[in-house]
């Protein structure tokens, strides 16, 4: 079973996907780049699925606050290679606030000369702003890509105090 919900927030409209096993994405507002899937009936939805949409929600809301996400949803990587896994799992531990290169993400997910793979991860993240890969960095600060478009990547760094001036990152 899948199921998806909206996440009203004041930056837009986000919907999650969940599989039985957890979140398996997470979309922009104005963008549907996923197959819409089946909506069970509400009566038909667990408890443990309402929990997850709960999680969810306050978590993307508290990272578009800026903050940390305290406590998540369990993410579904079926599908990910190994690599991305790795990459993800990596991309969880910069903290909010904070920056990494990809290089540094590359070496975080055991893989340091993998730095373009890397990037290649960030951009196939299937649960962006909770498995935070606006938070890598070029080399010398440059933004890199984002899924989200670059005018994303520069609001959510800019609400956990990130600036990047002049392709330099200034920390607050």
């Amino acid at each position: 079973m899948t199921r998806a919900i909206s996440i009203a927030t004041e930056a837009g409209e986000f919907i999650a996907h969940f599989s039985e096993r957890g979140l398996v994405a997470l979309d922009f507002p104005g963008r549907r780049d996923r197959p819409q899937p089946v909506y069970p009936p509400d009566a038909a939805v667990s408890p443990e699925f309402r929990r997850w949409e709960l999680l969810t929600a306050n978590a993307l809301r508290a990272a578009l606050a800026g903050g940390p996400t305290r406590t998540l949803p369990p993410f579904d990587w079926r599908g990910a290679t190994e690599f991305q896994r790795n990459v993800w799992k990596a991309l969880l531990r910069i903290p909010s606030g904070r920056t990494s290169t990809y290089a540094e993400l590359a070496a975080d997910a055991g893989h340091p000369r993998a730095v373009r793979a890397a990037g290649s991860a960030c951009g196939a993240n299937p649960i962006p702003v909770l498995v935070p890969c606006h938070r890598v960095v070029a080399s010398g600060g440059r933004l890199g890509g984002f899924s989200g478009g670059l005018d994303w990547k520069r609001r959510l760094l800019a609400r956990e105090g990130v600036s990047l001036e002049q392709g330099r990152e200034i920390r607050s």
